[in-house]
């Protein structure tokens, strides 16, 4: 009975299309076409963060060759909505949103046109420095997620794209 199962389990995934994304490794079609993206600068610390988050994730192949350039304009918000009866904030979520548009640098046209985003929660505490530090590590990690969302996005483009590799 449980081969029974197994080889029809078998035969209804051969059918399903699935491939991985980054099959080939750093030389397949995928990894080769984002390692010809370039990342325009952005402003701020949180700017930063997710400049240098979004090199390291699409250089991974180090080709030097620019066919793309990502365009990426942030949102950053701090809200204070946990409030005490003396009127003092005692929790914060941290917003990171994040618009990129892919633009194929030898035609000048938009070929990807998307968001991503990410929010964290933040204790205010007594010790400002405390508070301070739970900001900058929130900040790094939302870095992180929408850096990890945009190259995913990035990844799903130039999967079904043949003309992008």
């Amino acid at each position: 009975m449980k081969r029974a199962l197994l080889a029809a389990a078998a035969l209804g995934l051969s059918g399903c299309q699935l491939q991985p994304v980054y099959a080939g490794g750093a030389s397949g079609p995928v990894a080769s076409t984002l390692s010809t993206i370039s990342v325009s600068t952005m402003e701020g610390q949180v700017g930063w963060l997710m400049y240098t988050k979004l090199k390291d994730r699409l250089a991974a192949s180090g080709s030097n060759q620019t066919r793309y350039r990502l365009d990426v304009k942030l949102d950053d918000d701090i809200t204070g909505f946990g409030i005490r009866g003396d009127r003092a904030v005692t929790r914060e979520r941290r917003t990171l949103r994040a618009r990129f548009q892919l633009v194929d640098v030898s035609t000048g046209a938009v070929v990807l046109d998307a968001t991503a985003g990410s929010d964290a929660g933040i204790d205010v505490v007594s010790s400002e420095y405390a508070t301070v530090a739970a900001e900058q590590t929130a900040a790094e990690r939302l870095a992180d997620v929408v850096s990890d969302q945009i190259v995913a996005r990035l990844a799903q483009f130039a999967a079904s794209n043949p003309t992008a590799k």
